[in-house]
């Protein structure tokens, strides 16, 4: 019983955290859309390029319009997804619409075309992070993605959105007759991708590092001492010497990296080090659930 408990206490705070981030992650993209990119004409792709358009075009709500264009996805998820996505994908559409269409009431923070596409993209990117790890979407391109995923796990469907937002905002340049649109409404989109990459990543992202070095064990000894950091051998052998070595792995931030270089080239001048992002670490001295 204790352990039943447990989980639906656990379940619960999820749930509601989840919501929360769902809630914020609108906030900021509806303060991105109608606050940087709307007033100045541009578009973050996606439903919101089409309904810029509408907008534009028969002056109709923003956020009311990315709804009724999200019906007939959510409509196709009820019978796809699971029931819980399709919810909070309900929600997040909800939040983003009301959010969107009671900033539009508010001045532009700005009409400077570059910094709107700047910090609207910025904004935006943090406001899509929060709503992914909140495993919900606000329909549009993020939607068609899930549901294609749904057909074919294999599908690279980022590639997808890419080809739908680069037809979209074509589609915002030659409404509006303007290139310069489609040329920063393309950084607007460059840095919404990059603001999810560092939202899930951190600022401080996790580096990799190999060391081929005949003094192994002292290396990793004298990490393990001045860095509390683990590293791990592994079984290797040059394909060019023909020689079996051990190799030392090594994981950290950029700060640790570069101190666990130095370390390794005091102890060894002749070590041989290969440095590498690594896309997450989780386990003990990193990320936890």
């Amino acid at each position: 019983m204790d352990y039943i408990k447990t989980k639906r206490i656990y379940q619960m705070k999820k749930y509601a955290m989840d919501l929360f981030y769902l809630i914020i992650g609108c906030l900021f993209m509806a303060v991105g859309t109608s606050l940087f990119l709307l007033p100045n004409q541009l578009s973050s792709g996606g439903f919101a390029g089409i309904a810029t358009i509408i907008y534009y075009l028969f002056s109709f709500p923003l956020g009311t319009v990315i709804f009724l264009l999200n019906i007939p996805l959510l409509i196709w998820a009820f019978f796809k997804i699971g029931k819980e996505f399709l919810v909070k994908s309900i929600l997040g559409t909800i939040f983003l619409t009301i959010f969107i269409d009671i900033f539009d009431r508010f001045s532009a923070f700005t009409t400077d075309r570059l910094l709107a596409c700047i910090y609207g993209g910025i904004t935006i990117g943090i406001g899509l992070a929060l709503v992914l790890k909140a495993n919900a979407s606000t329909g549009g391109t993020d939607l068609i993605s899930y549901l294609v995923k749904a057909y074919k796990p294999h599908v690279r469907t980022s590639s997808l959105i890419i080809i739908v937002d680069i037809i979209i905002v074509c589609l915002n340049v030659l409404f509006f007759k303007e290139i310069e649109i489609g040329l920063y409404s393309a950084i607007s989109i460059y840095l919404t991708g990059k603001m999810i990459d560092i939202v899930f990543e951190g600022v401080n992202f996790t580096k990799m590092m190999f060391i081929v070095s005949n003094e192994y064990k002292e290396i990793a000894e004298a990490v393990g001492k001045q860095l509390q950091r683990g590293s791990t051998a592994i079984y290797a052998k040059g394909m060019y010497t023909r020689e079996k070595r051990m190799m030392l792995l090594c994981v950290g931030s950029r700060n640790e990296i570069a101190q666990i270089k130095k370390i390794a080239t005091q102890i060894d001048p002749k070590a041989f080090i290969v440095i590498s992002n690594a896309r997450e670490a989780w386990g003990k001295g990193f990320k936890r659930d």
